[in-house]
C-alpha cells in the first residue's frame, strides 16, 4: 500500500511511481517543480477532484481568480493554509 510518506519520498526519482491515479500524478509532478507537466494532466478533466487540484495549482501560481474559479468547481473552500499543507492534504485525499 502506498503511503503518503512513500509517494512524499518517491518525488527523489525521475519517474513517478506505476499505477498512480491521474490525480496523484499530477501533485507528483508538482512537487518534482513541473506546474506545467502537472498543469497539463489535469486541464482537460471535469470532475470535482481535477478541479480541487486545478485550483490548488492556480493559487500556487498566483493566478487567485482563477483558483477561486476552480475551487468552486470543485465545491471546496478556498484553503486559508500553506502551499505544502494544501498539496500533503490533496495526496492523502487522493491516497485513501
Amino acid at each position: 500500500m502506498l503511503t503518503f510518506e512513500k509517494f512524499s519520498s518517491s518525488t527523489a526519482l525521475a519517474v513517478p511511481p506505476m499505477d498512480l491515479s491521474i490525480w496523484l500524478e499530477s501533485l507528483w509532478w508538482d512537487k518534482k517543480g513541473d506546474w506545467q507537466k502537472a498543469h497539463d494532466l489535469i486541464d482537460h478533466l471535469q470532475d470535482a477532484k481535477s478541479a480541487h487540484i486545478h485550483a490548488y495549482l492556480h493559487r500556487k501560481e498566483k493566478d487567485l481568480w482563477n483558483a477561486r474559479y476552480w475551487y468552486n468547481r470543485a465545491k471546496k473552500e478556498e484553503f486559508k493554509g500553506s502551499l505544502d499543507d494544501e498539496w500533503e492534504e490533496l495526496v492523502k485525499i487522493h491516497l485513501f
